[in-house]
């Protein structure tokens, strides 16, 4: 009985190392097609192009920008974007869930592809679980390319890829951009997935997105291509290695309805009565033009390549200057770490006013980042910062009031904004976390509309109290919270909502020497 048990858990043991080593192998590198992005002439010879021509002249040198904190408007400008394309769909996702949504958007590249757009689709390899089949057959279609970032060669245990190789699986690409014909692109904090268009009964996700049309697009379309391009993105066919599944029409609707059949049907009727991409096409959109400038990683940093003065980080702190009166920063993933206190308190010495709207411990999906910031919370406090966390909201709020600039339903903050001095603010991917500041790759535009940054100050005043615990140091230096209920200030002095058990944890998680990896 002995013998078979070591035998058993000898083959086990061989078992186990053969996956760990296969998992260690990098994927082998084949030489990739060379493609770009659609030329200026060509890209203006489109819908898009012909459409928004005029405006552009009335606004030379700024983009176009539409907000699109609605989930399900977000929803349905991805989908009308993928309609209205004419020659080129580049999009580029970390992460994209085989559910309702995703599933719906993936029909409508591959039907833009059946009319003659090329597509190209780029997604960190992190965030594809239970896609290969689906990518696979995307990839079959002669007019659609597929790219995964620092793949994982082990497809059916992932995980084992960052015990074997983990520096390099440990950074991901955390971009997200979705860009017709080079003339039209959706840039911010939505991945591909129902959390995040509200299609889903659980977690919810508040984000923010921005319609962009204008200079800033070349600039995405440009910054695209050299992801499409670097030594981190591989063709699906090299990582696979499988024969596609049927990419017939009948495949194709099977997919578009695998989920729930109701939900799929709404965001079709969601699509069907949107009218701002259709407005966009005639010219009516009312757009807020202004000076914008992408900023983006090097996809070198994907493989720790680059150095710290070149991040996005660094051209952020470039680019939005020295603020001279107030800084309203929204992360749903806050880690501030030493340096970051250290800096933030320096603003609020210069008489900056500094306020931080992130995630509650009842409303994150990670609580190992909120250890991360739990830290931080009392100096931060001491500094004279004004902390706000974000409750869990149900998906519609009985009063029926705007959560704010940054979505108007959820559960759970997912929005990456700041706004400085009421002139300029910040959209994108980046979360002001080590992880975006060192390891993951980011995307986002700097805007120069005080007409925007002005609304996220006032969200600060007006909205964001009533979803949010404000969080308060009293007298003897312990912590407590604050929220608004019908007019009246009810005081917590635990972590609202929370058990003795879930806080013991972050405490213990918040001593762990893990900020550096949050």
């Amino acid at each position: 009985m002995l013998v078979a048990i070591m035998s058993r858990s000898m083959k086990l043991s061989l078992w186990i190392a053969v996956l760990l080593i296969t998992s260690g192998c990098a994927v082998s590198v084949a030489d990739k097609s060379e493609s770009r992005a659609l030329g200026r002439e060509e890209a203006q010879d489109t819908r898009l192009g012909r459409a928004i021509a005029h405006r552009l002249e009335k606004h030379p040198g700024q983009s176009g920008i539409y907000t699109l904190a609605d989930p399900q408007d977000a929803f349905a400008a991805r989908a009308l974007l993928a309609r209205v394309a004419d020659r080129t769909l580049d999009v580029q996702y970390y992460i994209w869930r085989g559910d309702v949504t995703g599933t719906l958007l993936i029909s409508e590249l591959h039907a833009a592809a059946d009319r003659g757009v090329r597509v190209r689709l780029l997604l960190d390899d992190n965030g594809t679980s239970g896609l290969d089949d689906e990518l696979s057959r995307l990839a079959s279609h002669p007019l659609i390319e597929v790219r995964l970032f620092n793949p994982f060669a082990l497809r059916s245990f992932k995980s084992l890829g960052y015990l074997t190789d983990f520096s390099r699986s440990n950074r991901r690409m955390h971009n997200k951009s979705f860009t017709a014909d080079n003339q039209a692109t959706i840039v911010g904090g939505r991945n591909v997935g129902d959390e995040y268009f509200a299609a889903t009964e659980g977690v919810l996700f508040a984000d923010l997105d921005v319609l962009s049309v204008g200079p800033v697009v070349s600039r995405v379309s440009a910054d695209f291509d050299r992801y499409w391009a670097s030594d981190s993105a591989y063709p699906v066919e090299q990582v696979l290695n499988s024969e596609p599944p049927s990419s017939s029409s009948a495949a194709w609707q099977d997919v578009t309805y695998s989920g729930s059949h109701e939900a799929a049907a709404r965001y079709i009727e969601a699509i069907e009565q949107a009218d701002f991409v259709h407005e966009l096409v005639g010219g009516d959109l009312d757009l807020e033009w202004a000076c914008t400038r992408m900023i983006s990683d090097d996809p070198a940093k994907g493989l720790g390549e680059i150095r710290d003065d070149t991040t996005l980080a660094h051209q952020l702190g470039e680019v939005l200057g020295r603020p001279e009166r107030k800084v309203a920063l929204i992360s749903p993933y806050f880690v501030p770490t030493a340096a970051g206190v250290d800096a933030l308190a320096a603003l609020e010495s210069r008489g900056v006013e500094v306020t931080v709207l992130t995630n509650s411990l009842d409303a994150t999906d990670v609580a190992a980042v909120h250890a991360g910031y739990a830290k931080r919370r009392k100096a931060l406090l001491d500094a004279g910062i004004q902390l706000f966390e974000m409750r869990r909201l149900s998906s519609s709020e009985p009063d029926g009031r705007s959560a704010g600039p940054f979505g108007s339903s959820g559960s759970s903050l997912h929005a990456k904004t700041f706004a400085v001095d009421g002139e300029r603010l910040f959209v994108g991917s980046f979360n002001f976390d080590p992880r975006s500041m060192h390891l993951n790759t980011e995307l986002g535009f700097v805007i120069e509309s005080p007409a925007l940054s002005q609304s996220i100050h006032r969200a600060f005043g007006d909205v964001i109290p009533l979803r949010s615990y404000q969080v308060h140091l009293d007298e003897n230096d312990r912590l407590y919270w604050t929220e608004q209920v019908d007019g009246s200030e009810i005081r917590h002095d635990q972590e609202p909502n929370t058990g003795w058990f879930q806080r013991a944890g972050i405490g213990f998680l918040s001593i762990l020497p893990i900020e550096w990896l949050l």
